[in-house]
């Protein structure tokens, strides 16, 4: 996630707002953003109901915890990529740049 604070201002000429959602907890993910140095962009808590954002985007795997992934929404809210990667695997950014082009 450090690689989209430092592409920020690439994301908002692309008009597109970052967010992070993690199952973990408030205060496991303001450790965790502390430990990077902190984060700019808003980190949300998917912890209660456990899951239930990823569940509601299909990446809540069996053992509770959520895939790796990378959703770009439309401004009317529509899904329109999903890349889903293993952990300690840094998605393609050329792609994902590629991608909010195609929403301009």
């Amino acid at each position: 996630m450090p690689t989209y604070e430092r592409e920020l201002d690439r994301f908002r000429a692309h008009d597109a707002q970052v967010v992070g959602v993690s199952i973990d907890s408030r205060p496991a993910n303001a450790a965790w953003a502390e430990k990077l140095g902190g984060i700019s962009y808003p980190l949300l808590s998917d912890f209660w109901p456990h899951g239930a954002v990823a569940q509601a985007y299909g990446v809540l795997g069996p053992m509770g915890f959520a895939e790796r992934s990378i959703f770009i929404l439309d401004k009317d809210g529509i899904v329109r990529y999903i890349d889903i990667h293993e952990p300690g695997e840094v998605p393609d950014e050329a792609v994902i740049f590629e991608e909010l082009a195609k929403l301009a």
